[in-house]
């Protein structure tokens, strides 16, 4: 009997027990599944794009280990030990083949240091993201705190270290690593923050011209002279034959909101005789805020009290941070405006909610406070139109003292 011939009865079992031990992860709401490749096991499910983008597509992760018994069990150990990674955000690729993934440093947290490259970037990179956590203003949002990390720091700090290559960590190798982004775009401007930020905790002299060079960041000149107009807004509403994904469609036209904020925010305000001013939970990406609604009527035109009077009138989606991120929860609303085909995005709800403040006369100050920003970033962001703001009402209190004279 061939060797093969031997051992078809042992795979056809171990496929067996892997068709159960799927089913039973199903069950639990788990994503990733183990499956047997040729003599191989490995694991297959959503995980990052390995260029750092932040999203998730279903891919194959090769675990190196055998398709036997003891295999099996290792297999199992190691998808427990991703899928706590990908709950806590650490997730990384591994960047050598070894028995199962090779070792990484616990303490990296995502930038994926192994215990055998500890070279001086990667202990300043390490050194950084402990900082990082360990921001006491950080603490009060730990949620928040994983997606901003995720999103605006870590895509920056893994090119940093793969354009290092043994290079000295100084401004020099900062600076080329911002202008490998184009220039004025944002995530050239989010890579000035996060390596400004990182040059800061290891004593790293910037260029004199370091915010000019990352500056320049606002609306894409597209999404500039797309922003919705308010009747097409309304008009887009009627394409959602959802009836949840309608009130949260009208909810961040109303009031502005980031996509994931749409399910942590306390609408009891909606209700009947309230006054209609929500506020956006602890939990959300930038903390605590309240939001008024421009346009006010709009509360009733997308039937928004509804919120407050029907439990469960937004769509299911897993808001358990446990299991979940701000992101994922943000990426099931993008993926909704995709799958009903509606020209804007969600953020150009919220991009022409700031705009409305601004025409009506809504203080800067007051607008970036709700939107969960700061006042810098609400001015360079809308600079446009607060520039035209601020000369138009120069220009009416001059013809104004002009007829008064």
């Amino acid at each position: 009997m061939s060797a093969a011939a031997a051992g078809a009865p042992g795979l056809a079992g171990l496929d067996a027990e892997l068709q159960c031990g799927n089913a039973q992860l199903a069950a639990a709401g788990v994503a990733l599944r183990l499956e047997r490749r040729g003599q191989r096991l490995g694991l297959r499910g959503p995980l990052p794009c390995r260029r750092g983008s932040g999203r998730f597509r279903v891919q194959r992760l090769s675990l190196g280990l055998p398709a036997d018994a003891e295999g099996l069990r290792q297999a199992r150990r190691e998808l427990r030990r991703v899928q706590q990674e990908l709950q806590q955000q650490r997730f990384i690729w591994p960047t050598a083949p070894a028995a199962g993934r090779p070792a990484t440093n616990p303490s990296a947290g995502g930038i994926g240091v192994t215990r055998a490259a500890a070279t001086a970037l990667d202990a300043a990179l390490e050194r950084f993201e402990r900082q990082f956590f360990e921001d006491p203003r950080r603490r009060r949002n730990p949620a928040g705190t994983r997606t901003t990390w995720t999103a605006a720091y870590l895509p920056y700090v893994r090119r940093l270290a793969a354009r290092a290559a043994g290079a000295r960590l100084d401004g020099e190798l900062l600076l080329q690593v911002l202008e490998s982004y184009p220039a004025a775009s944002r995530s050239r401007q989010q890579c000035g923050t996060a390596l400004a930020a990182l040059a800061e905790v290891v004593a790293i002299d910037l260029p004199a011209d370091w915010s000019a060079r990352a500056g320049g960041y606002g609306l894409h000149r597209a999404q500039f002279r797309q922003l919705p107009s308010d009747a097409l807004v309304e008009q887009l509403v009627e394409r959602i034959p959802n009836p949840g994904w309608r009130l949260a469609y009208g909810l961040m036209a109303t009031y502005g909101l980031r996509n994931h904020e749409v399910f942590f925010s306390d609408l009891s305000a909606l209700l009947p005789g309230g006054d209609r001013v929500i506020r956006v939970l602890p939990t959300s990406k930038t903390g605590e805020h309240q939001v008024w609604p421009f346009q006010p009527d709009w509360v009733e035109r997308f039937e928004l009290p509804r919120l407050a009077l029907e439990t469960g009138a937004l769509p299911p989606v897993c808001t358990d941070l446990r299991t979940t991120t701000l992101q994922q929860v943000g990426r099931r609303v993008a993926e909704q405006f995709r799958r009903y085909e509606l020209p804007i995005t969600p953020y150009d709800l919220r991009h022409a909610w700031a705009v409305r403040t601004i025409h009506i006369g809504l203080p800067d100050t007051v607008a970036a406070r709700m939107m969960g920003h700061s006042v810098s970033i609400h001015t360079r962001t809308y600079h446009h139109w607060i520039t035209r703001r601020d000369q138009q009402q120069a220009v009416d209190a001059a013809l104004s003292r002009r007829r008064a004279g």
